[in-house]
């Protein structure tokens, strides 16, 4: 079936990027300065000392038997031992996921409403005050950097109205209502930071639905203003708007690293940044390793929506 040969096209191209993807990621921090010995026995090591470490740490292979080494420790589930700490990668990255996965579930889902209510509204009340009113706001947040917008949520429900924690901190003790605390602030900003950019695709996707052909037919039929909007013009100004949502869902995985350091949220992204820091090679290969599955996958998953969601594509297909 042609449906099938594509989407199995697309997963073998997928599988190849990860794959070009991981032999950039060794060779980068084969490149980069620094030693994990020296960082572990201090710079008032011996010689004798540094070499016998980087033995047993197994860092003085060649680049390529490493490479292939961690290539096939990726493959069947081993992802090794942390260089700095000893403790398999995956003990490290269990709880920071889990913690990630959780704040961008919460984000995800208030992404949703924060993109799709806008965009209606604008759509609908096109050229109007309100409408030029939300753009204003969009164009606004759109210039504000990450860090900024934190910030400034930051003092407003902690010191304006203090409702909020100001630190995000959470451990496998705490409840779900501080997670839910914790969570809310640094999920607000992501999810404002994701809105920004699909709502003004959505509201100029809708618009064009809205003039076409096939809506006004249903207009004609006598269907109500809301069943066209939601049933007609929605599922197809969707379709564009799912590239940029796709690439929303990688970057809550893998683009985090500023929001989490704002509101020192033990997360994914913040345990990247500690990890370059120690130059712990396991832990950066797993981390950004994951990002990248998740950038890929989510990009495969929104080709795929959208040609089930556009027949045309179907057709095409």
């Amino acid at each position: 079936m042609p449906i099938l040969r594509l989407v199995a096209g697309r997963v073998l191209f997928s599988i190849l990027t990860l794959l070009i993807v991981s032999l950039i990621v060794f060779s980068v921090l084969e490149v980069l300065p620094g030693d994990v010995a020296t960082r572990i026995l201090g710079r008032d090591a011996t010689p004798e000392a540094l070499d016998l470490l980087r033995a047993k740490l197994g860092l003085d292979d060649p680049a390529p038997v490493r490479y292939l080494h961690w290539l096939a420790g990726l493959l069947s589930g081993d992802l090794g031992q942390s260089l700095v700490s000893s403790r398999p990668v995956t003990e490290i990255l269990a709880p920071r996921i889990y913690n990630t996965i959780l704040l961008s579930a919460y984000a995800f889902l208030l992404y949703l409403p924060l993109t799709l209510v806008p965009a209606l509204i604008q759509a609908v009340r096109r050229d109007r005050p309100v409408d030029h009113a939300f753009s204003v706001l969009t164009l606004v947040l759109l210039s504000v950097p990450d860090f900024l917008l934190a910030t400034i949520l930051l003092f407003t429900f902690v010191v304006v109205v203090p409702v909020l924690p100001a630190i995000s901190l959470v451990d496998h003790s705490s409840s779900a209502v501080d997670y839910l605390r914790a969570m809310t602030l640094p999920a607000l900003t992501l999810a404002i930071v994701m809105a920004v950019y699909a709502v003004r695709m959505l509201r100029d996707n809708l618009i064009e639905v809205l003039d076409s052909d096939y809506v006004r037919m249903a207009e004609l039929k006598g269907l109500s203003a809301k069943r066209v909007l939601l049933r007609h013009a929605l599922p197809n100004a969707l379709v564009p708007t799912l590239n940029i949502t796709a690439l929303n869902l990688a970057y809550l995985v893998g683009g985090v690293v500023v929001v989490e350091k704002v509101f020192s949220y033990p997360g994914f992204g913040s345990l990247l940044v500690d990890s370059l820091q120690l130059r712990d090679l396991p832990v950066i290969e797993t981390t950004v390793m994951i990002a990248a599955l998740v950038y890929v996958g989510a990009n495969l998953v929104a080709d795929i929506a959208a040609i089930l969601l556009n027949p045309r594509l179907r057709t095409a297909s």
